[in-house]
C-alpha cells in the first residue's frame, strides 16, 4: 500500500499557521495530499493533529496560510464553503449521530438535505453502505441501541453518503472499547483499499503500518518528519520520531 498515487493533490495546505491565544499550535504547516492516498498523523498530545485535521474542512480557522480541496481555496465562510465543507466528510471520537433519529435517517440526512438527493435515492444508498459497514441489521434503531463501535461505523457510512471527495478521522477509535476498534479499523482499511483519500489521526500504529501511503509525525505544532509506513516505523530520521516511538512500541 505503499505507492503513491499521481495528479495534482486533491488537499493542499500551504503555509498554514494557527495559534490559541499565545499558543502557536499549527506553525507554518505545508502538506500534500494526493488523490487516493492515505495519510496517516500521529505525534504525541498537544502537537497539533486534530487541529490540522479539523482545519482541513474549516472547523477551526487558520489566521495564515491557505487550504484548497481540489483546486479549489477553501473560503472563510458563507455558501462556498459550506459546498466545499460537503466534499471532506469527517469522522470524531465522538459519534455526534442524532439520538433522535433512526439509523437509517441518521445516514440519510445529508444526502437528502445538502445534496437534495430524492428521498428513495437516498434511502437505497444509505442501506448499501450501512451494509458496507456491516450494521445493515440495525436500520431501524436507533444510536443508544448500537454498541459504541457499531455507531462510529453508522457514523462512517453517513460520512460516505455525502460521496466526499475526502474523509477525514480525528482519532476515530479513542473513545471506544478495546474490541471494539478493530471492527472500525477493518471498515477503514476497507475504504483505503478502494482508493478513498483519507487523512487519519490515530494512535494506532498498526492501521498506521496496514493502510497508510504516508505517516506524518508531529510535534509541537510542526510537521517533523514524514515518510513511507515501513521506513518511518524502521528507521526514524529525527531524534523526536525516535524517542517518541521508543515510548510506544516498547509494550
Amino acid at each position: 500500500m505503499t505507492s503513491r498515487p499521481n495528479g495534482e493533490p486533491l488537499v493542499r495546505l500551504s503555509g498554514v499557521n494557527k495559534w490559541f491565544g499565545e499558543l502557536h499550535v499549527l506553525q507554518d504547516i505545508d502538506l500534500d495530499i494526493a488523490r487516493g492516498e492515505v495519510v496517516v498523523v500521529i505525534g504525541p498530545s498537544g502537537s497539533g493533529k486534530s487541529t490540522l485535521c479539523r482545519a482541513i474542512n474549516r472547523l477551526e480557522p487558520i489566521e495564515k496560510g491557505e487550504i484548497s480541496i481540489d483546486g479549489e481555496r477553501l473560503p472563510d465562510e458563507g455558501k462556498d464553503l459550506a459546498r466545499l465543507r460537503a466534499d471532506v466528510g469527517m469522522v470524531f471520537q465522538s459519534f455526534n449521530l442524532f439520538a433522535h433519529k433512526t439509523i437509517l435517517e441518521n445516514v440519510t440526512l445529508g444526502p437528502v438535505k445538502v445534496r437534495k438527493k430524492p428521498k428513495a435515492d437516498a434511502d437505497k444508498r444509505a442501506r448499501e453502505l450501512l451494509d458496507r459497514v456491516g450494521v445493515s441489521a440495525q436500520v431501524d434503531k436507533y444510536p443508544a441501541q448500537l454498541s459504541g463501535g457499531q455507531q462510529q461505523r453508522v457514523a462512517i457510512a453517513r460520512a460516505l453518503a455525502m460521496e466526499p471527495k475526502v474523509m477525514l478521522f480525528d482519532e476515530p477509535t479513542s473513545a471506544l472499547d478495546p474490541e471494539m476498534i478493530n471492527e472500525v479499523l477493518d471498515v477503514m482499511v476497507g475504504l483505503a483499499k478502494d482508493g478513498m483519500t483519507m487523512v487519519v489521526v490515530t494512535h494506532e500504529m498498526g492501521f498506521a503500518r496496514r493502510a497508510a501511503n504516508r505517516v506524518v509525525f508531529m510535534d509541537e505544532g510542526r510537521i517533523v518528519e514524514t515518510a513511507e509506513p515501513e521506513t518511518f516505523f524502521t528507521a526514524p530520521k529525527s531524534e523526536r520520531a525516535k524517542d517518541f516511538l521508543s515510548k510506544i512500541l516498547t509494550h
